[in-house]
């Protein structure tokens, strides 16, 4: 589906004329909420926010090396894979934050679309991955902080990086949806310009391989599954494509919600998942020996890589490039994570609701829900590299299982609300395409949850193997035993299981 086909309309066909400031409200109102935001995200901003949570540079610079060792170049063809998936996620995605266009993001979906428990439970689950996700960035940027400054790379130092840069960008944060949205601008900027400046060069006068080496395995995964291998380096892309959902989460601070969000979650995917591609060959096409990387010999093909092509400053000046895009990813995320919180808050579905619900005077943006979205991420950083060997990979499995868990509620919710009877209003609809779309969503995602899920280390502990799927039913558990014990979904009067007519309104 071309992005001029899937563009809002209205029921006959004609694009929906974009509607005034105080129609805004007045959808908001008829959706029982009063903003307390300020609409001063421009749909160029809510672009850049999606695009900098997506961020290829982030989520190819962060996994390339592990991917590339584990299947060979053939791991880059993940990518469309997961692409192709998400589309159909941010499609459905796109139909129901235009009928709900309230912060939050999937929380609120999911409470309208089924009702006050699984929207609450969706919530729970977002919100954990989302806290993860947030020490994953962090914790990735470590080393590339530790490079810049000229400090050796070790566990403490990486921790001691990432807390830095996670409280950086608290700051920033804190100053408001106008300095938030030229952070996403500017970070969009920077790092789309980077990664062609350097894709570019590297394709131009560092090209050891020819585009057929993205066929070549160079003796990954000899004596086993290769499809298994596959499987396991394809958590480069599913670590990616998420990130589109974010630019819903600030619903209340766009103007005309219905018609712009769905069109930058499209575009979030097809230019974060061009641009990682491009990134991906370029780095794959650069490297003279492969299978050195692949037989584990060289550990860190990107630095190598960037320091040949560019030199010792060359290299510092691409590597700050790199800290912007974390530091622009960790600021989305953030963003999207205290989003959520303020929700969930609003409708008093959390402990200390009247505070994280609190929205700054001056600034509009909640603090105590970008607090926390801080302080939670710190402790997840402290603790995994405490606590496990490989942590980066192990929090990067756990938040990419819980994002895709909370998506796939909502997906499930959709298809359920459709075959009852459902049908979009707002200003993007699928159509006939929507109940196709949506099935695709879901059968993509499940596959995508079992593939994250599997243990591929039987050598390791049991609890070692299977720990992202343990951390997953932890979390689960976690959520229902408190949802059946203190009954949060029963606070508050914000409308809930109201996609159908005459549904039940509390369940």
């Amino acid at each position: 589906m071309t992005d001029a086909s899937a563009c809002a309309a209205t029921h006959d066909g004609r694009s929906a004329p974009p509607l005034p400031p105080d129609a805004d409200a007045r959808r908001l109102a008829s959706l029982g909420y009063t903003s307390e935001f300020r609409r001063d995200m421009s749909p160029w901003a809510n672009f850049s926010l999606g695009f900098t949570y997506l961020s290829p540079v982030v989520g190819v610079y962060t996994l390339f090396a592990a991917s590339l060792a584990t299947a060979g170049p053939p791991m880059i063809w993940s990518f469309l894979v997961a692409g192709v998936g998400q589309l159909l996620v941010a499609l459905v995605f796109g139909e129901v934050v235009a009928q709900y266009p309230v912060a939050g993001g999937v929380y609120p979906w999911s409470r309208r679309l089924w009702g006050r428990k699984w929207g609450w439970m969706t919530g729970w689950v977002y919100l954990v991955a989302l806290m993860s996700t947030i020490a994953a960035v962090s914790y990735g940027a470590g080393p590339y902080v530790a490079a810049l400054l000229g400090v050796e790379p070790s566990t403490a130092t990486t921790v001691w990086c990432a807390l830095g840069l996670l409280l950086l960008a608290t700051v920033v944060n804190l100053g408001g949806t106008k300095v938030l949205s030229a952070a996403a601008v500017f970070g969009f900027t920077a790092e789309l310009l980077g990664a062609l400046a350097v894709g570019g060069w590297l394709l131009v006068t560092h090209r050891h391989h020819g585009l057929g080496v993205v066929l070549d395995r160079f003796g990954a995964a000899e004596g086993g599954s290769y499809t298994d291998a596959f499987l396991a380096a394809g958590l480069i892309a599913v670590f990616l494509y998420f990130g589109f959902e974010a630019c819903g989460d600030v619903a209340e601070e766009v103007p005309d919600p219905g018609r712009q969000i769905p069109r930058a979650m499209r575009r979030t995917i097809y230019v974060g998942g061009s641009a990682a591609i491009g990134v991906s060959l370029a780095l794959v096409t650069a490297i003279p020996d492969i299978g050195a990387v692949v037989s584990g010999a060289e550990t860190d093909p990107v630095a190598a890589v960037l320091h040949d092509a560019f030199g010792a400053t060359g290299a510092r000046v691409v590597i700050g490039v790199v800290l912007l895009s974390f530091l622009s990813c960790v600021l989305s995320l953030q963003a999207a994570a205290s989003r959520l919180t303020y929700s969930f808050a609003r409708d008093r579905m959390i402990v200390g609701s009247r505070l994280l619900a609190t929205v700054s005077d001056r600034l509009r943006v909640p603090p105590y829900a970008l607090l926390l979205a801080a302080a939670l991420p710190g402790v997840i950083i402290v603790s995994a590299s405490a606590l496990s060997g490989g942590a980066l990979t192990k929090i990067i499995s756990f938040s990419s299982i819980g994002i895709y868990l909370a998506f796939q509620m909502v997906v499930l919710a959709a298809l359920r609300a459709r075959l009852r009877g459902w049908r979009p209003d707002g200003e993007y609809r699928l159509g006939r395409w929507g109940l196709p779309v949506t099935i695709g969503a879901l059968v993509y995602g499940v596959a995508a949850i079992v593939t994250i899920c599997w243990g591929r280390t039987p050598d390791a502990a049991w609890y070692d193997n299977y720990l992202v799927l343990l951390t997953a039913v932890v979390v689960l558990a976690t959520g229902g035993l408190y949802l059946v014990a203190a009954r949060p979904h029963l606070r508050g009067d914000a409308p809930s299981g109201d996609a159908l007519a005459g549904s039940p309104a509390a369940d």
